[in-house]
């Protein structure tokens, strides 16, 4: 049975959560580090303080981690057992779904709907594809004719720090944890300082499905100092990271300058949506690109944040996206016909804001939104933002060239196919773009000259996870999904046999 508005505030209201570090299988207090304060958008009410692992603390967690993958069974084990393990998480998962939507919801202010049925649908899912895909992992073996045997083994990489952002922190990490797991590989998961409070739940579940000490261990903390450790560390093997391209530059960085890990960079985007003048069931793609920049309060970095549409339909579309922005109007994230809830903090309502601000003084004009809000039925604060479209946009403004990370759409038009991929490939990013028309032959031309991870044609963030995802240029490398992404977390070990 589905829970109303009342339910879910009454399950709020008695709610608790870990608050330690879990190191080794179980929950640690911090041996350095002070209380950190997790404060929900909702209302601006502090939910919980929990630890916050220092250098010392992320020692102990690689070590655990370390320990496991050197001395324990998980990598040695038959790939069918790790798979038992990651199922059994996916059952305990999916039993403990309200609590766990209702923790990312009350963290970072996804509407309840959306982190029970997609969030929630997503993590589970994605440890049930992975735990199938174990024994897939497959090696060579190459002809090297009759004097020799070569193998190619795929082995486990090692020790996997995975650092999530707090967008989508269980999707996330599941994309990590499921490959890496999978794989063979222990790992230490990094939650947003805005979102441990899921990561923890999911750590604990971890050690009831019986995955042996160390496999997983979760450290919460602020980047500059939890981050870091975990970047400079030399017992770190992998960096699996989903964030900002500023955050990812230092990932680089921390890598030179210690054991030369690897790093799997997964970072922003400004993606574009273009509508040609000839695209099937023009309301439909009007209705989508609303749908995709309003959706989880515009906080994705595949958001269709660019509008590009052809002039002789231009006015029709955006007419049709701000009448269905109406239909995000900011409401209590608790509430389950809630579309839009806040954006994930004060400072992040302030950035938003901001831009908004640049891009009237540059030209811009608000169709409608710009403004924060407030919502009746939440006592107290609130980083609500009414949803935001802004039109007579220019390439060389700051709205149309840098990730905003929130509701809000800038509006570009062209007159012809040669000017409408100019405009879509006039960014530094490539995570995504999409492009609306009936004309296939079209469809696949532009499609080929984007330089981003996933095109999109007549549709937006459709897909599922036997597709890879990820992006190119300062949108980062390396895949997340799919088969693909088991390459990650593995090493070619080639073993030469002469043969008498």
């Amino acid at each position: 049975m589905s829970l109303g508005h009342d339910d879910w505030l009454r399950l709020a209201a008695r709610m608790s959560s870990p608050r330690g570090l879990f190191v080794g299988g179980t929950f640690i207090d911090p041996a350095d580090g002070t209380p950190m304060p997790v404060t929900s958008p909702r209302d601006g009410r502090v939910l919980a303080e929990v630890a916050a692992a220092g250098e010392k603390d992320v020692d102990r967690a690689v070590a655990a981690a370390r320990r496991a993958f050197d001395e324990g069974p998980w990598p040695r084990l038959k790939p069918r057992e790790r798979a038992k393990h990651l199922l059994r998480l996916a059952e305990l998962v999916d039993r403990d779904a309200d609590v766990l939507a209702l923790s990312v919801s009350l963290e970072m202010g996804k509407p309840i709907s959306d982190a029970r049925n997609v969030e929630l649908a997503a993590l589970v899912n994605t440890l049930r594809w992975y735990a199938e895909a174990a024994d897939k992992n497959a090696g060579e073996i190459p002809d090297a004719g009759p004097d020799a045997l070569a193998l190619v083994t795929r082995e486990p990489a090692g020790v996997v720090a995975a650092v999530v952002p707090w967008n989508f922190p269980l999707t996330m990490a599941g994309w990590k944890l499921g490959p890496a797991l999978a794989a063979g590989c222990t790992v230490v998961l990094k939650p947003a300082e805005q979102s441990p409070l899921s990561a923890l739940h999911l750590a604990r579940l971890a050690a009831e499905a019986g995955l042996p000490e160390g496999v997983l261990n979760v450290v919460n903390g602020p980047g500059e100092v939890t981050g870091r450790a975990l970047g400079l560390h030399p017992g770190v093997d992998v960096v699996t990271f989903t964030g900002s391209t500023e955050v990812g530059r230092h990932f680089l960085r921390y890598a030179a300058d210690s054991n030369l890990k690897r790093v799997w960079l997964e970072l922003g985007g400004k993606s574009p949506n273009i509508i040609l003048d000839d695209a099937p069931e023009l309301g439909a793609a009007a209705d989508t690109s609303a749908w995709g920049i309003f959706f989880n309060s515009g906080e994705m970095c595949t958001a269709p944040s660019r509008l590009v549409v052809h002039k002789s339909v231009a006015d029709e579309v955006l007419e049709r996206v701000v009448a269905r922005a109406a239909d995000f109007a900011p409401g209590d994230p608790l509430d389950p016909v809630t579309k839009m809830g806040p954006v994930v903090s004060e400072e992040h309502l302030g950035s938003v804001l901001s831009h908004v601000d640049v891009a009237l003084e540059e030209g811009a004009r608000v169709c409608i939104g710009g403004e924060r809000v407030r919502v009746d039925s939440v006592a107290g604060g609130g980083s609500y933002l009414e949803p935001t479209v802004l039109d007579r946009v220019t390439p060389g403004m700051r709205v149309a060239r840098e990730e905003i990370f929130g509701p809000v759409l800038s509006v570009l038009t062209f007159d012809t196919v040669e000017e409408a991929v100019a405009l879509a490939a006039d960014t530094e990013y490539g995570l995504a773009a999409a492009v609306w028309t009936r004309d296939l032959g079209r469809a696949h031309r532009i499609s080929r000259a984007l330089r981003a991870g996933t095109v999109w044609v007549n549709c937006y963030e459709e897909g599922d996870l036997s597709v890879p995802f990820g992006g190119t240029k300062l949108s980062g490398h390396g895949r997340d999904k799919s088969l693909h992404a088991l390459e990650k977390f593995t090493d070619l070990k080639t073993t030469w046999i002469a043969l008498p």
